[in-house]
């Protein structure tokens, strides 16, 4: 496993992709201000109707304007073309007579988001564009330095979009005080837990409440291995560090490859985590855990997908905290439990991770027509169950309570990627209040001290895109396992140097005095 995990780890990583940069006078700038804001506040109301209470423009008043919007499926791996036009069609035709706006669809895997819609982005395809704080090249920490999304600030002003959402939901979008992004309301805080399926866990009568840190979580890993199961902990190819560590630290980058720099939540100061004690018992764990045959060489060598959860070959993984966890049992098609493994936490990028922007190569019309299409969408529950779950009868169907019932695996989309918790319906498995639920999950949150900073990387571009290459190339084989835990420390050693090499210590400089700057302004 290691020669093949260190061919993997020795391989320069991908730099970021060129992004669509054609200038519009909406077009976003380089320079961030940040803006002291939290993700905590509730909806203004709940507009949960079948159509929405006012539009922008009524469809028989002008020309339709015809935007094309790219979005990533998570549910399904390869989408299936003829059944995402048919969802396409049946959304125009809802839509004609409420707004004059028309859409082209486009359904990527999630295992080919990332590279093929930020090709369409730079050959300017896209009007529309999903993305999230945590993407990878076309994240909203990509889009907005790279001048590629649209202003929005002034044309939403007024609008049924922006009632959609409490102004605090836009607050906490921001980006230099302006508005780039349209995040969805949903679980819009932080915060992580273990997730088990549930027929393990009853056949080994595990108690899991006593599993309060990774650790803790050895004697039931020694089981499924047992089993033989092919993953005993599954990571899902993820450098975790960020995530099972976020009590203490703050990673406000939220960018999983450029988590070699934190704020301390005890100091209140920007670190180099790579050399702090929780970093080297994290990688330690880990490698432990793959020479025990607890931790599969899938996983460090990336062959596992987003689709490994929805078979039985794994007992235990991670799991984003969510309002209603029993979604994952849809999402997965198995019955899971989970136990908590962090607190919730509020900051700067938590309400974008899930969100849309309008690319900066859209007109004026098209910047329009992309408003108000987002405004019908979070406000109407027809169009919010068909973008989300597909054509009634063939995708999904409503139960007696008028819940929904998933069954197609031709498309299958999830609220939290698609449109507002207080609009789409709740799946049959999820409680009939799930609209409040999200409210006071979202209210019970942490604050992080460091909510609301954003960093500029801009008079660092150059040498955080290097330190970035070199995280892919140590960081995620240190934190999936894939070094020997003998190697462990002077893998880490070999890191730092690297990261040094790569103009390291010049970024966290910078980090430090921006973050330093922000909080004597506060």
């Amino acid at each position: 496993m290691k020669k093949k995990v260190l061919s993997v780890m020795m391989a320069t990583a991908m730099t970021l992709s060129l992004l669509a940069g054609c200038g519009s006078s909406g077009s976003a700038t380089a320079t961030e201000t940040p803006t002291d804001t939290t993700a905590t506040e509730t909806p203004a109301a709940d507009t949960n109707t079948d159509t929405a209470a006012a539009t922008e423009t009524p469809a028989a008043s002008g020309d339709v304007t015809e935007i094309s919007l790219y979005r990533c499926s998570f549910n399904v791996a390869n989408p299936d073309s003829a059944q995402v036009q048919k969802v396409q069609d049946a959304i125009n035709a809802y839509i004609a007579d409420k707004i004059p706006v028309q859409i082209k669809l486009t359904d990527i895997g999630s295992g080919e988001y990332t590279e093929k819609a930020n090709l369409a982005l730079a050959n300017n395809e896209i009007n529309l564009l999903w993305t999230a704080s945590w993407e990878g090249t076309i994240g909203t920490n990509d889009l907005y330095p790279a001048k590629a999304v649209y202003d929005l600030t002034d044309l939403i002003q007024g609008s049924t979009l922006y009632g959609s959402m409490a102004e605090g939901q836009w607050e906490a979008a921001k980006y230099d005080g302006k508005i780039y992004f349209v995040p969805v309301y949903k679980d819009n805080v932080e915060g992580y837990d273990f997730m088990f399926r549930k027929d393990v866990v009853d056949a080994h009568g595990w108690d899991i409440t006593t599993v309060k840190k990774l650790a803790d979580l050895e004697p039931m890993l020694a089981d499924a291995k047992a089993d033989g199961l092919k993953y005993p902990f599954l990571t899902q190819k993820t450098a975790m560090f960020y995530r099972w560590y976020i009590d203490s630290f703050d990673f406000f980058t939220a960018d999983a490859g450029a988590n070699f720099v934190a704020v301390d939540r005890k100091s209140d100061e920007v670190v180099d985590t790579i050399l702090t004690p929780e970093y080297l018992e994290f990688c330690k764990l880990m490698a432990d855990w793959a020479e025990k045959g607890y931790i599969s060489e899938d996983d460090a060598t990336k062959t596992t997908n987003d689709q490994t959860t929805q078979t039985q070959d794994w007992a235990v993984t991670w799991w984003t905290d969510i309002p209603v966890n029993d979604e994952a049992n849809a999402r997965y098609g198995q019955e899971v439990v989970m136990q908590p493994a962090t607190s919730r936490w509020a900051h700067s990028t938590s309400a974008l991770g899930s969100c849309y922007c309008v690319t900066a190569n859209s007109t004026p019309e098209q910047a329009q027509a992309c408003v108000d299409f987002l405004g019908l969408l979070y406000t109407d529950s027809t169009l919010a169950d068909i973008y989300t779950f597909g054509i009634e009868g063939e995708d999904f169907t409503y139960d007696a309570n008028h819940q929904v019932v998933q069954n197609s695996e031709k498309y299958n989309h999830s609220m939290w990627e698609s449109a507002n918790a207080t609009i789409v319906t709740p799946l049959a498995n999820e409680p009939a209040n799930k609209a409040d639920l999200y409210d006071a999950f979202n209210g019970g949150a942490n604050t992080s001290s460091a909510a609301g900073f954003r960093f500029d990387k801009t008079p660092v571009e150059a040498q955080y895109t290097a330190c970035a290459n070199v995280a892919g190339e140590f960081g995620f084989a240190l934190e999936n396992g894939g070094v020997a835990s003998a190697d462990v420390e002077s893998t880490i050693e070999a890191y730092q140097a690297a990261l040094d090499g790569a103009g390291y210590q010049e970024v966290l400089a910078e980090f430090q005095n921006q973050y330093n700057t922000w909080k004597a302004s506060k």
